[in-house]
């Protein structure tokens, strides 16, 4: 049987469509058309027959990615030989690197494990300055360059003593498209793939857990976010200290074990949360697929 003959299953196509829909939405707010995001699935599915179904000491072909995607074997060609740009910002990646050391190291905590105010200048503060949180990631950027980026994307704030203040949600700029760009394609790509490892059946399976009520008021609604909120943070910022005192730990390990960094390549992790709520009039669309 082919692969375009052979039929999907039906309560996968049904999750699919109402994935999609949020997603379609954007699209069309965007600017996004079907005919340029029917493009870029090509693209896409190229890109992953030829990265991740490859034949075991077998050359891939345009012919087996052809008949894999049911792309015209033109397409295959053509698209095999462009390349797409999947780096983050550089704006974004340090930004990232700067938050999560400010909420997760001690020297920048306060006896409640919350993030200090920081000293603007290295003289003001010395190690506990933002002067030195940025030098201490990345000495070829200068921190008022991080600083006035920050301020216009509302990420941090500045007292009349010069001191800087991260904003509680931590790097969730209120501006800033490109940023959030970034983080929803980042975030959501790895829920999706999480759920994708589950549902093909691999082993081990990754958490995907989620508390779902309904017939809940405004008020309800608002009370439980707030908790969630609460109850999130706090939990985001116990992993992220003790995974940037894991990373240190590794990074030394590999420094000194040469064995063991090159038997065994780094890997990466997310854990995120999320909080959505909507009238229960709009969820009908999905019981009539």
């Amino acid at each position: 049987m082919s692969i375009e003959s052979a039929k999907p299953q039906k309560s996968l196509v049904k999750a699919l469509r109402w994935q999609l829909r949020p997603l379609i939405k954007l699209l069309l707010k965007s600017g996004i058309t079907f005919p340029f995001l029917a493009d870029l699935l090509k693209e896409i599915f190229v890109e992953v027959a030829e990265n991740d179904f490859k034949l075991q000491n077998k050359e891939q072909t345009d012919s087996r990615i052809n008949f894999l995607t049911g792309i015209h074997r033109k397409d295959v060609k053509r698209l095999r030989n462009s390349e797409s740009d999947n780096e983050a910002p550089e704006s974004v990646s340090l930004g990232a690197q700067l938050a999560a050391k400010w909420i997760g190291s001690n020297k920048f905590l306060d006896e409640n494990q919350k993030p200090l105010p920081l000293p603007r200048l290295i003289k003001q503060g010395g190690e506990q300055s933002f002067e030195a949180l940025v030098i201490s990631v990345n000495k070829d950027i200068r921190s008022r360059a991080v600083l006035d980026e920050w301020l216009s994307l509302g990420i941090v704030s500045i007292d009349d003593q010069d001191r800087i203040f991260l904003n509680a949600s931590a790097f969730i700029p209120e501006q800033g498209y490109d940023e959030k760009a970034w983080f929803f394609g980042e975030n959501i790509h790895d829920h999706i793939a999480a759920g994708a490892h589950n549902m093909l059946g691999e082993q081990p399976p990754f958490l995907d857990r989620a508390v779902f009520y309904d017939q809940l008021s405004q008020h309800s609604i608002n009370e439980l976010q707030a908790m969630a909120e609460k109850s999130g943070m706090t939990l985001l910022r116990k992993i992220n200290r003790h995974a940037l005192e894991l990373q240190a730990v590794d990074k030394l390990e590999r420094q000194v074990n040469s064995k063991k960094a090159e038997d065994e390549a780094p890997s990466r992790m997310r854990f995120g949360i999320y909080f959505y709520n909507e009238a229960e009039q709009s969820s009908e669309a999905n019981k009539n697929d």
